[in-house]
């Protein structure tokens, strides 16, 4: 099994479980490997520890509670598994910048208010896009939307989406995405991470990165085509690992939703790392003939 696929495993045993009392061997055991070997495994992988992960989760967690629920602080504390009322507002409150009773009455009311309307064009979305840094693009941008949602998170306040709005034609897809220049990362291998949650994908979704030199050739890309997400999945960790040349130009990273459904995204991190974590680059060549071939069209 790779270690992309452990960390998934282990991370939705973590989601299933999130509730309950779990410890760095319980979920070393179930994925297989000392407590050691998977605390260092994990934080290489995902970027934080275990308990910071737990930790981040479970806030979250709590964050969702007070804004749709009406159960008492100290009872979201207990059930998030912090130890008191005061360690939970201490943990809550170094995280999201204010304590839980400030932030329930400040965003409760928005709570279910995040919608953002479609753009008319590409330009346009990039300039009115709900997700600073981020726009909509795509064969059918207008059949879809990106914005802001404060109920479905993996980590903080807020995650990202992108939906399908109309039935779609065959082979539609939009992306909500990103690019920026290459330079600063020139001759390094570099991971695009993050956190996705699926709703009724019925096509395929997945993370997606690109290598540009100056004429607009790819260089290096990925878009998880032999790993794709589809169907309602729970929040997981993917990854793409893709190296870039010393002519590159241009440097694009997003997510992409082909067909209909729904996808969350949370917690992305653009990194480099070292030559030992393999690449997930697709082979987008293709191989030259030597000479023309059926000029007459007839075989």
């Amino acid at each position: 099994m790779s270690t992309q696929r452990i960390i998934q495993k282990s991370i939705a045993y973590m989601e299933q479980h999130l509730e309950e009392q779990l410890t760095l061997a319980d979920i070393a055991s179930y994925a297989g490997f000392s407590p050691y070997h998977f605390h260092r495994l994990f934080r290489r992988e995902v970027g934080m520890n275990i308990a910071d992960y737990l930790r981040k989760r479970r806030l979250c967690y709590a964050a969702q509670l007070l804004l749709h629920t009406e159960a008492a602080i100290i009872d979201i504390s207990l059930h998030c598994h912090f130890e008191s009322q005061e360690s939970f507002t201490r943990a809550f409150k170094k995280l999201y910048g204010m304590p839980p009773g400030r932030y329930r009455k400040i965003f409760a009311v928005h709570a279910h208010h995040s919608h953002y309307p479609k753009g008319e064009d590409h330009m346009q979305q990039q300039a009115q896009s709900p997700l600073k840094g981020w726009f909509l693009s795509g064969s059918h941008p207008q059949d879809y939307e990106i914005g802001v949602d404060r109920a479905t998170v993996h980590q903080g306040s807020t995650s990202g989406y992108l939906r399908a709005l109309t039935p779609m034609e065959d082979g539609a897809f939009a992306t909500m995405m990103q690019q920026f220049k290459a330079d600063k990362y020139a001759g390094k291998r570099m991971r695009f991470s993050g956190f996705v949650k699926t709703e009724n994908v019925k096509d395929y979704c997945g993370l997606w990165m690109r290598v540009d030199n100056r004429a607009e050739d790819v260089l290096q890309f990925d878009n998880m085509n032999n790993r794709r997400i589809v169907g309602s999945t729970h929040w997981n960790h993917y990854a793409i690992v893709l190296d870039v040349p010393e002519d590159s130009a241009t440097i694009s990273i997003g997510v992409l939703l082909m067909g209909a459904g729904k996808v969350w995204v949370d917690s992305f991190r653009f990194e480099e790392v070292d030559l030992s974590v393999p690449t997930t680059n697709l082979d987008v060549h293709y191989e030259l003939l030597e000479e023309p071939a059926n000029l007459s069209f007839e075989e």
